[in-house]
């Protein structure tokens, strides 16, 4: 098994902020097409550790992961799967699984 893990404070940024990358050089969009994602296509098992970081807000949240579903036409049960988040602060995993599901939903919508 393949195996992976991004500490965003040490490998993007301890200052993540915004969502596209027109927001700054460490957007949401930015860590998701750059990071996230290729992980995601690369690895059996992708952990993203959130710990070291000064904060992150619900835009970049948002874009990084609900966008792998909507931008990225990921099916969350792939994503469940595949991604463990690992933080100290429970609300950004919460956060985080509330935003892939929603997206879901949203797409499921559409189709």
């Amino acid at each position: 098994m393949k195996s992976k893990t991004i500490i965003i404070a040490n490998d993007y940024t301890d200052t993540p902020a915004g969502r596209y990358k027109t927001d700054g050089s460490y957007s949401g969009e930015r860590f998701r097409e750059e990071f996230l994602y290729p992980a995601l296509q690369d690895n059996d098992e992708v952990n993203i550790d959130l710990n070291g970081a000064l904060g992150f807000g619900s835009s970049f949240l948002e874009e990084a992961f609900g966008g792998l579903i909507r931008e990225k036409g990921m099916p969350l049960a792939d994503i469940k799967g595949k991604l463990k988040i690992v933080s100290s602060r429970a609300l950004y995993n919460k956060r985080i699984w509330s935003y892939l599901e929603k997206a879901q939903a949203e797409k499921s919508k559409v189709w």
